[in-house]
């Protein structure tokens, strides 16, 4: 029997495994560029069509690029669809919106407890669970009213980022929902009513503006004891309706939510108190024994560090070096949404 030498045959294989990998790269069936347009001119006419469409778990980034339009969808981007930037034309006039919110009739299915209503967690226009989902220059609206809670966007994948982009609703917003997820918005606008940015995500909030509509809470966090960081505001702008006057920073949905609000344009609608301990939770009666609300270096009207409360932190010049990029969403994986 002829032998075939060693090197030759790993040779073989990493010719054979390449030429696999290169023909799967360039299969037409999955393109790295979809586009979508209401009018037809495009490869979809729904974004969750073109999100479809992608390779499940693909290795390669895929960008979908949507025209201006009104989209009416319930977006949903499932935890096997990975890699995917999303491009509207232009951030005020590509929108997805939805009516959902919590208690309203759900004419298609049960929730996990049988239930046939959305719940708070239901109740998203998108839910993005895919790791590494990029939108870029789109708004998200949930259009229900003031009935509630009603999620606009609620994420759960690891490194969501969001540029240039416009998330409105009234409670509940924004859900930036698990531990395990770390999340950067960077120059987007967030309005809302209660609580309407909140959860137990890593999140970085950078050079946005954050527009409270109501006499209410800016932020709900409810970060985990394990978790060095939660909510973190950089260079933000908070401001309000004319008619708001009584708004705070945050309140704590668990016992160890993490804010803070770094070199912040704080508005004249925050209270002296600047943030609020939720008493009257049965479940954490004393949740600002643990809970960490800091500030450092904020401007503006509301923004006197005289009156706040003093279980609260301002943060010395030491302590606010360490709020980097680096240190807060970098993780084993050493990840920078700046180079993504």
């Amino acid at each position: 029997m002829t032998r075939i030498p060693y090197f030759k045959i790993i040779t073989l294989i990493f010719i054979n495994a390449f030429s696999i990998l290169y023909l799967h790269a360039q299969d037409p069936k999955y393109p790295s560029t979809i586009t979508v347009s209401k009018d037809g001119n495009a490869n979809y006419k729904t974004i969750q069509e073109a999100v479809n469409s992608v390779r499940d778990l693909g290795e390669q980034e895929v960008k979908i690029y949507v025209k201006n339009g009104i989209y009416k969808e319930k977006l949903i981007i499932p935890s096997w669809k990975i890699k995917i930037t999303i491009i509207g034309e232009s951030a005020e006039n590509t929108i997805i919106t939805n009516d959902d919110y919590s208690g309203k009739a759900n004419p298609t299915e049960k929730d996990a407890f049988g239930n046939a209503k959305f719940s708070t967690y239901t109740s998203f226009t998108v839910l993005i669970q895919g790791n590494d989902i990029h939108f870029e220059n789109l708004t998200v609206i949930n259009s229900s009213g003031r009935v509630g809670q009603a999620v606009a966007l609620h994420v759960e994948g690891d490194r969501f980022i969001a540029k240039n982009c416009r998330f409105l609703g009234n409670q509940d917003t924004l859900y930036a929902a698990i531990e395990n997820s770390r999340q950067y918005f960077r120059n987007c606008y967030i309005e809302g009513t209660t609580d309407f940015i909140f959860g137990k995500a890593t999140v970085v909030f950078q050079n946005c503006t954050i527009k409270s509509l109501s006499d209410s809470y800016i932020t709900a966090a409810s970060t985990s004891a394990q978790q060095k960081f939660g909510f973190v505001f950089l260079n933000c702008k908070l401001i309000a309706d004319t008619a708001v006057t009584k708004s705070y920073l945050g309140r704590p949905w668990r016992p160890y939510a993490k804010t803070a609000f770094l070199n912040c344009e704080i508005g004249k609608h925050i209270l002296p108190d600047g943030w609020n301990a939720w008493k009257g939770d049965k479940m954490f009666p004393d949740k600002e024994l643990t809970a960490f609300y800091a500030e450092y270096k904020n401007k503006g009207a509301g923004a006197s560090t005289k009156t706040r409360l003093p279980w609260t932190k301002q943060l010395t010049d030491k302590e606010a070096k360490n709020y980097t990029l680096k240190n807060i969403l970098g993780g084993p994986d050493r990840w920078n949404p700046l180079t993504n």
